[in-house]
């Protein structure tokens, strides 16, 4: 970040009592039309924010890049990035307006994140606002992974964008910490994973402990981590969630889950 003052950041945005972070396992799209125990999840999160946000800020796994981006589509389009779902899936529409003049006061403030406007709101992100803020009422815009990006870049990136917090920007990382389709089941009784529980319990571990070196370091050794993570998009989203998190933020998770081979692991900080 340059040497300008933290106060003349994002100009565009009046300063605020200091934002929340959300990090959601958003699993399926099919949440999006569902009212089960995570989507009722989300609405709690929802309640726990005392002001309505200014802006709405989405990382999600679904929107992989070489470089990193910020969307500045004043009307961001619907990204269905899925196939083989119930039509009334396609069907959903979140008509939030977007940020394009935050979107170029991030990338002036951030020069390696740059403007895009290729892409739109895919269901990293409608699916939880949907549910969230189902009135679509506070503009929204995503951020890309960087996806040649080692895992620490991620969160020293994250650590760039904390003022955000203070400007009214409700920061939302969406991923899953588990995330492995190939051992998938949609049976939702179906027993998870050892290697899968192993591993999500692990990174709860560390983020209670607030080791996050040991987060860089996810896929070095143990089987577990590279069945639960053989890709990074999805983990690395979570990253960014701890990135922005200052010293004297609390961290609450919120639902705690694994199903099959997808942890739905989610959790708040401030």
């Amino acid at each position: 970040m340059n040497d300008q003052n933290l106060n003349e950041l994002f100009p565009s945005l009046m300063s605020s009592s200091k934002m929340p972070v959300f990090f959601i396992g958003h699993g399926s799209p099919m949440n999006a039309i569902q009212d089960n125990a995570f989507t009722q999840s989300l609405k709690a999160m929802r309640q726990t924010i005392t002001e309505t946000p200014q802006a709405i800020l989405v990382v999600s796994a679904h929107w992989n890049t070489r470089g990193s981006y910020v969307n500045n589509s004043p009307m961001p389009k619907m990204v269905y990035d899925f196939s083989g779902f119930p039509d009334e899936l396609y069907d959903v529409e979140y008509p939030a307006i977007g940020a394009p003049e935050l979107a170029q006061e991030i990338s002036e403030a951030i020069p390696e994140i740059r403007t895009d406007q290729r892409w739109g709101l895919d269901h990293g992100a409608w699916s939880l606002l949907v549910h969230m803020f189902p009135d679509a009422e506070v503009p929204v815009l995503q951020l890309s992974v960087d996806v040649n990006m080692p895992a620490q870049s991620h969160f020293k990136l994250a650590a760039e964008l904390k003022e955000l917090r203070n400007k009214g920007v409700l920061v939302i990382a969406s991923g899953n910490i588990v995330h492995n389709l190939k051992y998938w089941s949609s049976d939702e009784d179906a027993v998870p994973y050892d290697w899968a529980i192993e591993f999500d319990e692990w990174v709860k571990e560390k983020i209670t402990e607030r080791a996050f070196d040991d987060l860089f370091n996810y896929n070095l050794t143990e089987k577990a981590s590279n069945l639960s993570v053989p890709t990074p998009e999805h983990y690395y989203p979570m990253l960014y969630a701890l990135g922005l998190m200052d010293e004297d933020d609390e961290i609450k998770f919120t639902y705690e889950k694994v199903y099959s081979s997808i942890s739905m692991r989610s959790f708040r900080i401030g």
